[in-house]
Formats: structure tokens, sequence, C-alpha cells
């Protein structure tokens, strides 16, 4: 017993210790100096933040609108007036589609999530979202960027025949869709590292490795 106890008690640490590392060691470790960009034009995006999970909202205009205009079929309305934010996650299939909320939680989507899932992505749309909210970071990209970061987004669906795979008409409300998408989920490259890796293609400086909200925040913080 106490050999196991001590056991966890190195697990742990080493866990902690790996975590540390991959806030505090940015990626890219190093950035070329570049020149003034005080005249190119940005574009605003957010980081939304739960416990355990990481979204990116992007501005809806008519560029967006069009670009994803492949959702409108599946039932997610980009086309919608009212629609001002587009809102992208990506994660564990079964964690996921079985796990609206802490109350659905259950035994087997957790043990995939600990292992190797397949992945969906989740597509959502906003109306006004408060940028003050302490769950909502304001990041700026620049336009070029900007479209690295969309054509990121735009990979991770799987297609077929050219076309996104919706998974049924399933959502947590009237508005919000799965789809299917590429990569394989676990504890160690979870939404969260899709999230850092989809900012980094924004050009924005992330921790090595962030496999929660938090430490991608701070991250975010001490790198940009």
């Amino acid at each position: 017993m106490k050999l196991a106890v001590r056991w966890l008690i190195r697990a742990i640490a080493l866990l902690l210790l790996l975590m540390a590392g991959g806030t505090f060691i940015p990626r890219p470790l190093l950035v070329a100096a570049e020149a003034s960009s005080a005249a190119v034009p940005s574009k605003r995006i957010l980081l939304l933040s739960g416990p355990i999970h990481t979204d990116i909202a992007l501005p809806l205009d008519d560029r967006l609108r069009a670009s994803f205009a492949f959702l409108e079929d599946a039932g997610v309305p980009v086309s919608d007036p009212a629609a001002r934010w587009l809102i992208f996650g990506w994660g564990g299939r079964s964690f996921y589609l079985e796990t609206p909320t802490w109350g659905d939680l259950k035994p087997m989507p957790v043990l995939r999530a600990l292992t190797i899932n397949s992945s969906v992505m989740h597509v959502d749309v906003a109306g006004g979202i408060s940028e003050t909210h302490p769950s909502v970071r304001v990041l700026n990209v620049d336009s070029e960027r900007f479209e690295r970061l969309l054509r990121f987004i735009d990979e991770s669906f799987i297609r077929e025949d050219g076309a996104v795979v919706p998974i049924g008409d399933r959502g947590y409300g009237d508005y919000d869709r799965f789809f299917e998408a590429n990569g394989y989920f676990n504890a160690l490259i979870g939404c969260n590292t899709w999230t850092a890796a989809a900012l980094r293609t924004g050009g924005l400086r992330t921790g090595f490795w962030n496999p929660l909200p938090q430490t991608l925040a701070l991250s975010l913080v001490l790198f940009n």
C-alpha cells in the first residue's frame, strides 16, 4: 500500500511538473522580429473558457458567413442577422455528445476521454457576448493570420465527397450541431490543445502544452 501511494504521489508530481513546463515554456519558443503592425488591420476574436473546455468565437461578417455557409444546411443559422459570433470547439466524441451538463456525466465517456476517442467539431452561434465576463478573453489577430486560423478550423472538419459530415441533428440546443472531425482525442491531446494550436496559427503564442483552460489562458497573458 505504501509503495502504491508513493508511486501515486510521484505520478501527480510529474504531471504537475509537466503542466508547469507546458505553461511557462512558450510555443513557438522564439519569434522573428517583425515590422510594426500598427497599420495592419486586425480581427477581434474571443476565447471562451469553461471549467475543462475552451471554444473560439469568431465575429460573423459577410466574409465569414460565406466561408461557412455549408453549416447552414446542417442547422447552424450562420445567415441569421441576429447571429454575431460563430463558435467552434473540438473534442472527444463520446464525452462531447453524451455529457451536455455535469449531471449527465457517465463512466464510459470519461474512460474514453482518458484513453483514445474519435473527435467531433461543435459549432454554435451567439448574439451578444459580454467581453468583460471572466470566462471571455479578447484576442487580436491580424488579417493575414486570421485567414490561417480560418483554414485551420475548416481543415478540422472531416469531409466526404467534399461535404462536411453532420452527426444527425445532434446538438445541445436548436442552433448548434456536431460534425465529424479529424484527429483523435485523449487526456493529453484534448480540446484545449486543439484550441491552442488554432490560436498559434493566428500568430498568438501559447504554452508548449496546455491541457486545461486555466493554463492556456495564463500562457496567453504571459506571451502575448
